[in-house]
């Protein structure tokens, strides 16, 4: 059996899994229903068909059941060589009935093989005010079927979730009755009614912010741009934060395991689509940044009317060739790092001490998101957690974000590590982010610095 950490992930080498909801059931603890979607490479339903629940409990293919629930436990199976070819994830969801995830206590995803019902992983799951959530997914990889523990949640209910990934949702609430997994038939057609959130008030809806040098950019580059800076405000609004504003900083690994990644153009995209985060979030619209590997070095400040050019001069890796050999310098253009005092290692600590640095001597009103990218590689287990333990005192949010690849010890087990005032770091990896679509990678950037603010300020951290 393997104890997940959020965003980590494992190879699956059975033909069927049971996924099991756990949590502790008493007086005053919303029930919990489990359900799953089938999604294709696109990330959605190809019809409301696709969503397995109480209601609706045997997909159409026979490859997804909802087996019923007994107190405190509530259970799917999912035949995975059964799937239709053009599904390629199965995300294993949640929803609470009669509050929040907050109030519920012990919830944890376990995966079981149901022949022999041996216990494949498990997932601890961490929520607050959430009152849905995808709890895990499975997806194809390299012809077999892997498991990701997921752990985001949705302020916005299940209406929110299943509208996210293309379910039909009524625009009118139903009239009052009784339960409807009492009354209704079997097999309904189609996916349950939710009822609709409340109207925004006219003229006061959420638009994407006007940032500074956009209209500079070249055109397919600001058209990007635009609809990002939506999809970001979509994945806050899930959490009732549309307005939310903060100082974004970027950090980007550049030890030599990540050579490939900024060669193939990866890195430089992952830029792009950070770019929106800070568009929407910071007052200014630019981002600070930071590159390391076995030494941090800042970069100048992203400005979105800049984008084209510093991903050209600042999106670089370590100079090296042969066995590790750094190479000579080329001539470095004005604004430019040479990266040969960065180094090929991995020492995440310093970068963080510097970031913290920074922070310290530049306060602002608002928190700080810091969104670290790395390929993993970690070593420096003792001496990150120190630097993070410390960190907690500080408005600053931690996301780190795995590249493929693994090891990435002490920052796969924050989510469990006791003694900090509140949980100022978030994890989650992903094997191959290019596949990975705008909005869902915002819902995962996104989806615990809001929590943390709401902890944050109750703690007195932040203002």
């Amino acid at each position: 059996m393997t104890t997940l950490s959020k965003g980590a992930n494992i190879p699956l080498a059975v033909s069927a899994v049971r996924a099991v909801l756990d949590w502790s059931a008493g007086a005053g603890v919303p029930d919990v229903d489990a359900s799953a979607l089938l999604l294709t490479r696109g990330g959605r339903v190809r019809s409301d068909d696709d969503f397995v629940f109480y209601n609706q409990p045997r997909h159409a293919s026979g490859a997804v059941r909802h087996l019923g629930k007994r107190p405190g436990s509530d259970s799917l199976e999912v035949r995975l060589g059964e799937l239709g070819a053009d599904i390629e994830r199965v995300a294993l969801c949640a929803s609470a009935d009669g509050g929040t995830f907050g109030r519920v206590p012990g919830l944890r995803l376990r995966l079981l093989d149901p022949d022999s019902g041996a216990e494949l992983a498990r997932f601890d799951i961490a929520a607050a005010t959430e009152t849905a959530l995808i709890g895990g997914e499975l997806y194809r990889r390299d012809g077999g079927w892997k498991f990701r523990a997921v752990g985001q949640g949705y302020a916005s209910g299940l209406a929110g979730l299943a509208t996210d990934f293309g379910i039909s949702v009524d625009e009118e609430q139903p009239a009052a009755g009784p339960d409807s997994r009492a009354g209704a038939p079997p097999y309904p057609a189609r996916a349950p009614e939710f009822p609709a959130p409340e109207p925004t008030p006219a003229g006061k809806e959420p638009r994407p912010r006007l940032t500074k040098g956009e209209e500079n950019l070249p055109v397919e580059m600001r058209e990007r741009l635009s609809l990002r800076k939506r999809q970001v405000l979509v994945s806050l609004g899930k959490h009732g934060v549309p307005e939310l504003r903060a100082r974004v900083v970027l950090v980007l690994d550049a030890s030599g395991s990540m050579a490939g990644l900024y060669r193939r153009g990866t890195v430089a995209g992952v830029v792009e689509r950070m770019v929106a985060v800070a568009a929407q979030l910071d007052d200014d619209g630019e981002m600070q940044a930071w590159t390391f590997a076995g030494n941090p070095a800042r970069l100048p400040d992203l400005a979105v009317g800049d984008l084209p050019e510093w991903l050209g001069l600042h999106v670089r890796v370590g100079q090296m060739f042969g066995f590790g050999r750094r190479k000579p310098p080329k001539g470095l253009l004005p604004g430019q790092i040479d990266m040969r005092t960065v180094g090929i290692q991995n020492e995440e600590q310093k970068v963080i001490a510097e970031v913290r640095a920074f922070v310290r001597d530049h306060p602002v009103p608002d928190p700080t998101l810091v969104l670290f990218f790395s390929d993993g590689g970690v070593y420096r287990d003792k001496e990150i957690e120190s630097e993070l333990r410390a960190a907690a005192d500080e408005p600053v949010f931690w996301q780190f974000v795995g590249l493929g690849s693994s090891r990435y010890g002490v920052l796969e087990r924050f989510d469990t590590l006791p003694g900090r005032r509140v949980d100022n770091v978030g994890f989650f990896a992903v094997d191959d982010i290019e596949q990975v679509s705008d909005q869902e990678l915002y819902d995962r950037v996104l989806s615990e610095f809001p929590s943390w603010l709401r902890a944050a300020r109750q703690a007195g951290i932040q203002r």
